[in-house]
């Protein structure tokens, strides 16, 4: 009991979550319903993985749903019960001391038990050419990029249910979809693959294993191999032509927090006992980070909820042992908003935010500490019409903010834009460029919150990284509103923005700019262009995102 001394009441918590996708938000339901105090740390976006599944057709008693759609109502359930939540990411856990604190990028945390929850991420195969091809050609989100390839042939490969589900998505843009799988038949449910073996825009190709992918802007040549009769098939694209593979084949768990602390199998998953129990006491894991035969969203809300339950018990026995005793659970709103409403998603009365957006949007600017001017600069599109209905209506919710447009002798390149300035008229450096709904919608207010101070926190040494770069640095960031891991680099550039003058982060939504995306050969999102050279994929945080300017 050597900390509870030094522990801070008002950052205190029976449990801290970290992991924001169905297991973590059960376990929020049942802690905070049974008035335990719990935060839930995400570090992308709430909702997990299932998000980007645009059709949810076997969670019991709930028909059709998307995985969206499905997620936020169970955040709003936990919400009404009182839990916490925050857009953040665990860095490091101190599990040794009765008092456990949990590290992460927005501070420290202390609890009394710890449920991780933070699921699992694509897997890589390993085929000649797909490192190098990641994002100009090679890509593992349907959603997030499956425009780019409008048109086009497009190859999978994989056999399992996100391979059978996907596919079919696919062919809502792609020319033909050729499944590659390496077995005798897909892995999943036969129902899940009935449709895309039935599909008339499908082909699938079974023991087949893809060999190698190359070419230049883009992919125009794969090779992969029957591994039954040994025959192997060449296809390259027509001139002036490319093509895209996707790759679902499984997922890798996300347990590098804790690989030094609990005990992993083999494969990296967290080894459990039946009630979730890692080997550590006060160390609880749910969902797709555990050994588990089957990973869906009715298996991850079952080992949310016995989690719960059990750390219900353990945190009951910490506080009789301790006499500590957190805050009890009050309802409250998230801080800042993770709404992802357009301008076109108006309601009857063409009111664009709803009330309870309202309510989250008035939290953030009340701890504003400066007023802001955000500057259009706009064309002759109707994209421009969108961007200045919605800004103005977003600033007419608060005193902070104040709207101009450019006149014609002030113009941006790549309009419609809105830039952020202070309110003497002093260019903050960050930028968006369409309309920032959809996902960047959180990471557009969280970047007008960072511009206006206090912003989020960011830890003296890399601080003192991102004041000591003297270069002029140009960020551009392109993005699709779709994509669930866009607004993670999105508000880390941002933030390095609004932090030293010589960088600027200005962001794309590439559906308005066809020819950043040509000039860039662009087939994945998220983008980061630095200075126009230095081109690179895939979310990044703070500290990478420094390293890779200093290189420039």
């Amino acid at each position: 009991m050597n900390n509870i001394q030094n522990i801070n009441q008002d950052n205190l918590y029976d449990v801290v979550v970290i992991g924001g996708g169905p297991a973590g938000l059960t376990a929020a339901i049942y802690l905070a319903r049974a008035r335990y105090r719990v935060l839930v740390l995400e570090k992308e976006q709430f909702g997990g993985q299932i998000t980007i599944t645009h059709e949810v057709v076997n969670y019991p008693g709930l028909g059709k749903i998307s995985g969206k759609e499905l997620t936020e109502t169970m955040r709003r359930q936990a919400e009404t019960f009182g839990a916490e939540f925050l857009m953040a990411e665990a860095e490091s856990l101190k599990m040794d001391d009765i008092v456990k604190t949990v590290r992460t990028s927005r501070g420290d945390f202390q609890c009394l038990g710890v449920l991780l929850a933070t699921g699992a991420h694509p897997r890589t195969i390993g085929f000649k050419g797909e490192e190098e091809h990641k994002g100009r050609g090679v890509a593992y989100c349907a959603t997030c990029d499956g425009e780019f390839f409008t048109g086009k042939e497009v190859y999978v490969v994989g056999g399992g249910f996100a391979a059978a589900e996907e596919s079919v998505f696919l062919t809502k843009f792609a020319r033909h979809v050729t499944i590659l799988v390496r077995d005798d038949d897909f892995t999943c449910a036969m129902a899940v693959a009935e449709p895309a073996k039935n599909h008339e825009k499908i082909t699938v190709i079974y023991n087949t294993v893809v060999e190698e992918v190359n070419g230049e802007n883009g992919l125009n040549y794969i090779r992969y191999k029957n591994t039954k009769t040994g025959d192997v098939t060449e296809y390259q694209a027509e001139d002036g032509d490319n093509f895209g593979v996707f790759v679902f084949a499984g997922y890798s768990p996300d347990t590098e927090l804790v690989k030094d602390i609990a005990k992993l199998n083999e494969y990296g998953y967290v080894i459990t006992d039946s009630s979730q129990k890692t080997t550590i006491d006060g160390l609880y894991a749910a969902g797709d980070v555990c050994i588990k035969p089957l990973r869906q969203v009715v298996t991850a809300t079952g080992d949310g909820a016995i989690a719960a339950t059990e750390l219900e018990k353990y945190v009951a026995e910490m506080q009789r042992k301790t006499g500590l005793h957190p805050k009890p659970p009050v309802t409250r709103m998230t801080d800042y908003p993770n709404a992802t409403k357009t301008a076109e998603a108006s309601d009857d009365s063409g009111d664009i935010f709803t009330a309870e957006m309202k309510e989250q949007l008035e939290g953030v600017f009340s701890k504003m500490e400066r007023k802001l001017i955000l500057k259009l600069y706009l064309d002759n599109r109707p994209v421009s019409l969108e961007l200045e209905g919605f800004i103005t209506k977003l600033a007419d919710l608060t005193d902070k903010l104040t709207v101009m447009v450019a006149d014609k002798n002030d113009q941006s390149d790549f309009a419609p834009c809105v830039r952020v300035f202070s309110e003497d008229g002093i260019d903050l450096g960050i930028a968006f460029h369409g309309v920032p709904g959809g996902h960047e919608f959180t990471s557009f207010v969280l970047g007008l919150y960072n511009a206006a101070g206090p912003g989020q926190t960011i830890d003296e040494d890399t601080l003192k990284e991102v004041e000591e770069i003297q270069n002029q640095t140009d960020m551009k960031i392109l993005v699709s509103l779709s994509c669930t891991m866009c607004p993670d680099l999105v508000i880390a550039c941002q933030r390095i923005a609004t932090k030293n003058k010589n960088i600027k982060a200005e962001v794309y939504d590439l559906q308005h700019f066809e020819d950043l995306k040509k000039k860039y050969n662009v087939m994945s999102v998220p983008c980061l262009v630095i200075n126009d050279e230095n081109v690179s994929f895939g979310k990044k945080n703070i500290n990478q995102i420094v390293e890779i300017v200093k290189k420039v």
